[in-house]
């Protein structure tokens, strides 16, 4: 089946307080995979995952949320302030979501942030949780590097070159995203310029955005306590989040496998999605 093929449906479901606003792809094909996002100004769930839902829906229930604060779901008004506070409702929400939707256990796929978000649902929720897949993920004590600053700071200064440049970053090779960057970040811009996505951000992300990071860190005495599968990915040259994340967690966690893409940055899901899109795949059916 050629993964164009496989529709995307878009559909907002109540989870608690908040309207989350999804995007689903093969429902009850199979195990359900929810996606989780990462944290990019004008990041949506869509926008990290539309290669990876039309591709991985013919063989799972694929389920991708905006989370709390982001994209189309909900912005609290006033924002939340602390990320404590941001995970709890991160957590509620998914929580919600899963139980709306009838799913007793759903493998999890998260995408730095997101990543993060995943094993604070290993810690809190094992039993919602099947396996993981953690990609270029946070979560574990590291020092904020210039680009991970920059781009949780740019509503410092607002603008497409601004944007552009972070970009940049996110690619090692713009070639293999169609070679236009300016054009992506063009797309994304208008996304950041919306009112509610502004304040939510800037509530998330104030300087200095070290603390944010350690308020994120799952201990090492829960890594080493969970027992779920769980499947690394991270690109070589990430400048955003450092391939020793990764290896951080590869010496803690008790059943996990690690898999490096070398000249890939921060978008492995983008840079090599056919790669990354068989490589999840074989991991959440248990062939990896």
């Amino acid at each position: 089946m050629n993964a164009s093929s496989v529709p995307v449906e878009h559909t907002t479901v109540q989870t608690g307080p908040y309207h989350t606003y999804l995007s689903r792809a093969g429902a009850g094909r199979g195990p359900v995979v929810l996606f989780l996002h990462g944290s990019g100004p004008g990041v949506s769930a869509w926008a990290n995952w539309q290669f990876a839902l039309p591709a991985l829906g013919q063989r799972f229930d694929c389920l991708a949320p905006d989370l709390v604060g982001f994209g189309r779901s909900t912005h609290p008004d006033p924002p939340l302030q602390g990320m404590t506070a941001w995970m709890r409702a991160w957590l509620e929400q998914l929580i919600a979501l899963l139980d709306a939707l009838g799913v007793e256990r759903a493998h999890v796929v998260g995408n730095s942030m997101g990543g993060a978000i995943a094993l604070h649902l290993l810690w809190r929720h094992p039993e919602r949780v099947e396996s993981a897949v953690l990609m270029g993920t946070i979560g574990v004590p590291f020092r904020i590097t210039p680009g991970l600053d920059s781009t949780w700071g740019f509503y410092d200064e607002p603008t497409l070159e601004r944007l552009i440049q972070i970009f940049r970053w996110f690619v090692y090779d713009p070639q293999r995203v169609g070679g236009d960057l300016a054009a992506i970040a063009r797309q994304r811009y208008e996304s950041t310029q919306d009112p509610n996505a502004r304040r939510s951000f800037t509530a998330m992300f104030p300087a200095p955005r070290q603390r944010h990071l350690d308020e994120l860190v799952v201990p090492d005495d829960v890594l080493a306590g969970i027992q779920q599968r769980v499947l690394l990915v991270h690109g070589r040259d990430d400048p955003i989040i450092p391939l020793e994340t990764s290896l951080y967690l590869f010496q803690r966690l008790p059943r996990v496998q690690l898999h490096v893409f070398g000249q890939c940055s921060h978008w492995t899901q983008i840079e090599y999605r056919d790669a990354f899109n068989r490589l999840i795949a074989d991991f959440i059916a248990g062939e990896l």
